[in-house]
């Protein structure tokens, strides 16, 4: 064995709890310092509490409250998106489709969707201006949006 490479060796160093408890044991270092022992731990004791460091649980609630809120505002923003009322203006159209389906009363999804749903895609292709390619690119922005489209005749 190598010379002067090993730590001291303490056959009498002392085990302090923070519960006051205190016994003797071999160790590296003089004396050890713990938290909790077998004379303060739960299942040793088979008593029931919350070793609430530095306040955990509080931090641990406010979490939990706050995922909830963001939850909610998530749960309210699409909910905001699927709107019957959102205006059409609301989904990028071009400004003169907006205006086309506006003097055939159509301002809002709502109607667009009663429309869609009575007479599927032939009552909106008759309304003069409005073709294939527009519907299609409306129906897509709907979908994106969360709607959910009768189907097509």
């Amino acid at each position: 064995m190598k010379e002067a490479i090993h730590p001291t060796w303490y056959p009498e160093a002392t085990v302090i709890c923070a519960c006051g408890n205190t016994w003797k044991t071999g160790a590296t270092v003089p004396e050890i310092r713990t938290d909790i022992c077998s004379a303060c731990h739960p299942f040793f004791t088979g008593e029931q509490r919350i070793v609430d460091t530095e306040g955990q649980v509080d931090r641990f609630m406010k979490r939990l409250q706050q995922r909830d809120a963001i939850v909610k505002a998530e749960e309210d923003r699409v909910a905001a998106r699927t709107s019957p009322n959102l205006a059409l203006s609301e989904l990028g159209l071009a400004k003169r489709y907006v205006t086309i389906f506006s003097e055939n009363g159509i301002e809002i999804v709502g109607e667009f969707m009663a429309k869609l749903q009575e007479g599927g895609d032939e009552a909106l292709l008759e309304i003069p201006g409005i073709g294939r390619k527009i519907l299609a690119d409306l129906k897509r922005e709907l979908r994106t949006r969360g709607y959910e489209l009768p189907e097509s005749n």
